[in-house]
């Protein structure tokens, strides 16, 4: 193999593909990117056998041809080259190594044959449909922060994507709780996601989708069965496993009833919470909301350090109310509001709260309280 690429292009694609490569393997492939060559192409590909990424990109291929070599390393080398070089890549098939030349530097890496890197892409996808970058970047961006991390509730640890609502007026449904708030955001129902298995999509998975997305214009293309889904973005493709789990059903802690309506500044509400939210501990993290006519009183009690408390104008006309939140969670759920201003339905101290943006419509949020 003999390939002439350009260090940009190069380093470009290799920051795509080496994140997947987990920095400690007990399998020694699993650390190397694959590296192909032909017809005026190179393409790279990585996988930690859940999540595999391959991205190719324009070469000069003098001979074409195929290897592995470590994929940090080769990643750390291409990165300290001199900008705007042209980087050849050469290997003989006799011994196993890849030679690196740019200007005047020289590398050898060990090499891995390919023929032992595992194939993650294989098997037929059944349903398979195009959404903008920029709705995926808000599927993702809107539900991401409630993912559980909690390796127990493993079918916590992803974004559950799905076809939800009547035949009338269908959506692509992402949901993410890890049982304190819940995040929901629907989009009208792409052509050909119709009948959609429910999927769970891992938390890595999502989390190199968002970073992949650079050009919100771009569209991307998205397949998926039972057991996997691809993501295609220009040059990149992303295909993951999916979590084997059945997702909580979700609709239940969805509150219905709750007939406290507090609508607040989001800009105002969120530095008072930011402020107050000082004073608490690292463990409490409570915030205290105290609510009366037109009123809301925040206050934080830190037995350790002090307390803090901030009035806001906000409408409220129902009975007066206090009702205890984790500030971080209060904060997070803020942050996702899109308009100026968001409006809170709560029904009592004990029940859980519907937080919404009152012009975007398609996102709702449900905090569960605290004692405070």
């Amino acid at each position: 193999m003999k390939v002439t690429v350009e260090r940009a292009q190069l380093l470009k694609s290799l920051g795509h593909v080496h994140r997947v490569v987990e920095r400690r393997n007990t399998i020694p492939i699993l650390g190397n990117v694959l590296l192909r060559a032909e017809k005026g192409r190179l393409s790279l590909k990585a996988t930690d056998l859940d999540l595999e990424v391959t991205e190719t990109l324009p070469a000069e291929t003098a001979t074409g041809g195929s290897t592995t070599v470590p994929a940090h390393m080769f990643y750390d080398i291409v990165r300290k080259l001199p900008d705007g070089s042209q980087i050849v890549l050469e290997s003989d098939g006799e011994r196993a190594v890849l030679a690196i030349r740019a200007g005047r530097s020289r590398f050898t890496l060990q090499t891995l044959p390919e023929n032992d890197f595992p194939d993650l892409a294989a098997g037929e996808m059944t349903h398979s449909f195009t959404l903008t970058a920029a709705d995926v970047k808000r599927l993702i961006d809107r539900t991401q922060f409630a993912i559980s991390t909690e390796e127990t509730r493993y079918y916590l640890n992803g974004i559950y994507l799905h076809s939800a609502g009547s035949a009338a007026a269908s959506t692509l449904r992402a949901v993410a709780t890890d049982g304190h708030r819940l995040a929901q955001v629907d989009l009208p129902l792409p052509s050909g996601a119709a009948g959609m298995p429910g999927v769970i999509v891992p938390r890595k998975t999502v989390g190199e989708v968002q970073r992949l997305i650079e050009d919100t214009e771009a569209s991307v293309g998205i397949e998926l069965s039972v057991g996997k889904i691809r993501f295609t973005l220009g040059d990149v493709v992303l295909t993951s496993k999916l979590i084997d789990g059945t997702f909580p059903d979700y609709g239940r802690v969805i509150p219905q009833n709750n007939d406290k309506e507090l609508v607040v500044d989001k800009r105002d509400f969120e530095a008072a919470v930011d402020r107050v939210s000082t004073i608490s501990s690292e463990r409490g993290r409570a915030v205290k909301l105290a609510l009366s006519a037109g009123k809301l009183v925040l206050s934080v009690t830190n037995p350790d350090s002090g307390s803090a408390t901030e009035e806001l104008e906000v409408e409220y006309a129902s009975d007066a109310l206090d009702i205890g939140f984790n500030s971080r969670y209060l904060l997070d759920i803020a942050a996702q509001i899109e308009g100026e201003v968001a409006v809170l339905k709560l029904a009592d101290p004990g029940s859980p709260t519907l937080v919404q943006d009152r012009d975007a419509k398609g996102a709702l949020y449900v905090l569960m309280p605290m004692r405070v």
